[in-house]
Protein backbone atom coordinates (compact mmCIF):
# COMPACT_ATOMS: atom_id res chain seq x y z
CA UNK A 1 0.00 0.00 0.00
CA UNK A 2 1.07 3.44 -0.72
CA UNK A 3 0.44 6.92 0.37
CA UNK A 4 -0.69 9.55 -1.70
CA UNK A 5 2.72 11.46 -1.74
CA UNK A 6 4.34 7.91 -3.20
CA UNK A 7 1.35 7.49 -5.63
CA UNK A 8 1.38 10.77 -6.85
CA UNK A 9 5.36 10.44 -7.21
CA UNK A 10 4.96 7.03 -9.12
CA UNK A 11 2.72 8.58 -11.53
CA UNK A 12 4.93 10.94 -12.42
CA UNK A 13 7.85 8.87 -12.83
CA UNK A 14 6.19 5.87 -14.35
CA UNK A 15 3.60 6.90 -16.84
CA UNK A 16 5.06 8.54 -20.03
CA UNK A 17 4.24 11.81 -20.51
CA UNK A 18 2.85 13.01 -17.59
CA UNK A 19 2.66 16.37 -16.79
CA UNK A 20 1.05 16.76 -13.47
CA UNK A 21 -1.24 14.56 -11.13
CA UNK A 22 -3.63 15.39 -8.15
CA UNK A 23 -5.50 13.09 -6.18
CA UNK A 24 -8.95 15.23 -5.40
CA UNK A 25 -11.80 15.01 -3.35
CA UNK A 26 -15.04 16.00 -5.32
CA UNK A 27 -17.72 16.50 -2.42
CA UNK A 28 -15.26 19.57 -2.03
CA UNK A 29 -13.61 20.08 -4.83
CA UNK A 30 -9.95 20.09 -3.24
CA UNK A 31 -7.11 18.88 -4.25
CA UNK A 32 -5.80 16.26 -1.45
CA UNK A 33 -2.24 16.58 -2.89
CA UNK A 34 -0.58 17.70 -6.31
CA UNK A 35 2.84 17.27 -8.23
CA UNK A 36 3.77 18.53 -11.99
CA UNK A 37 2.14 21.22 -13.40
CA UNK A 38 3.29 24.68 -13.92
CA UNK A 39 2.28 28.09 -14.96
CA UNK A 40 0.34 26.72 -18.46
CA UNK A 41 -0.96 23.73 -15.77
CA UNK A 42 -2.88 24.99 -12.38
CA UNK A 43 -3.81 21.69 -10.48
CA UNK A 44 -5.66 23.26 -7.90
CA UNK A 45 -7.67 25.11 -10.58
CA UNK A 46 -7.96 21.97 -12.66
CA UNK A 47 -8.92 19.71 -9.26
CA UNK A 48 -11.88 22.35 -8.71
CA UNK A 49 -12.77 22.27 -12.39
CA UNK A 50 -13.03 18.58 -13.01
CA UNK A 51 -14.89 18.03 -9.80
CA UNK A 52 -17.47 20.00 -11.74
CA UNK A 53 -16.85 17.57 -14.92
CA UNK A 54 -17.46 14.41 -12.39
CA UNK A 55 -20.36 16.09 -10.74
CA UNK A 56 -22.19 16.71 -13.97
CA UNK A 57 -21.46 13.22 -15.31
CA UNK A 58 -22.72 11.40 -12.34
CA UNK A 59 -25.85 13.41 -12.80
CA UNK A 60 -26.24 12.47 -16.07
CA UNK A 61 -25.83 9.02 -15.35
CA UNK A 62 -28.18 9.37 -13.03
CA UNK A 63 -30.98 10.94 -15.11
CA UNK A 64 -30.64 8.51 -17.37
CA UNK A 65 -31.38 5.58 -14.90
CA UNK A 66 -27.86 4.26 -15.64
CA UNK A 67 -26.46 1.87 -12.60
CA UNK A 68 -23.19 1.79 -13.18
CA UNK A 69 -20.18 3.21 -12.09
CA UNK A 70 -17.48 5.88 -13.65
CA UNK A 71 -14.13 4.06 -14.27
CA UNK A 72 -12.48 7.28 -15.84
CA UNK A 73 -12.92 10.46 -17.86
CA UNK A 74 -11.04 11.18 -21.25
CA UNK A 75 -10.97 14.40 -22.06
CA UNK A 76 -8.47 15.13 -25.79
CA UNK A 77 -7.38 18.68 -25.96
CA UNK A 78 -4.77 19.72 -28.96
CA UNK A 79 -1.78 18.83 -27.53
CA UNK A 80 -2.64 17.04 -23.98
CA UNK A 81 -5.23 14.08 -23.02
CA UNK A 82 -6.80 14.98 -19.24
CA UNK A 83 -7.27 11.61 -17.38
CA UNK A 84 -10.03 11.60 -14.68
CA UNK A 85 -9.93 8.15 -12.81
CA UNK A 86 -12.49 7.11 -10.20
CA UNK A 87 -11.41 5.55 -7.01
CA UNK A 88 -13.45 2.88 -5.28
CA UNK A 89 -13.00 0.96 -2.60
CA UNK A 90 -12.99 1.96 1.23
CA UNK A 91 -12.42 5.58 2.04
CA UNK A 92 -11.87 6.61 -1.74
CA UNK A 93 -15.76 6.88 -2.60
CA UNK A 94 -15.62 10.65 -3.20
CA UNK A 95 -12.13 10.84 -4.35
CA UNK A 96 -10.64 10.66 -8.48
CA UNK A 97 -6.76 10.66 -9.49
CA UNK A 98 -6.61 13.34 -12.34
CA UNK A 99 -3.34 12.91 -14.93
CA UNK A 100 -2.36 15.35 -17.06
CA UNK A 101 -0.51 13.87 -20.28
CA UNK A 102 1.16 15.20 -23.34
CA UNK A 103 -0.24 13.80 -26.27
CA UNK A 104 2.69 13.70 -28.25
CA UNK A 105 4.66 11.23 -25.67
CA UNK A 106 1.94 9.61 -24.38
CA UNK A 107 0.58 6.38 -24.75
CA UNK A 108 -3.15 6.36 -23.48
CA UNK A 109 -3.56 2.82 -23.03
CA UNK A 110 -0.63 2.29 -20.79
CA UNK A 111 -1.20 5.60 -18.75
CA UNK A 112 -5.14 4.09 -17.96
CA UNK A 113 -3.44 0.72 -17.41
CA UNK A 114 -0.63 2.36 -15.25
CA UNK A 115 -3.47 5.14 -13.42
CA UNK A 116 -5.33 1.63 -12.44
CA UNK A 117 -2.69 0.07 -11.00
CA UNK A 118 -1.79 3.25 -9.05
CA UNK A 119 -5.21 3.19 -7.59
CA UNK A 120 -5.12 -0.34 -6.26
CA UNK A 121 -1.90 0.66 -4.15
CA UNK A 122 -3.34 3.67 -2.77
CA UNK A 123 -3.82 3.84 0.87
CA UNK A 124 -5.96 7.26 1.60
Amino acid sequence: MANTETSLKEAMTSIEGALGVALVDYSSGMALGTLGGGKDLDLTVAAAGNTDVVRAKARTMEHLGLKDGIEDILITLGSQYHLIRLLSGRGKDSLFLYLALDKGRANLAMARHQLKRIEADLEV
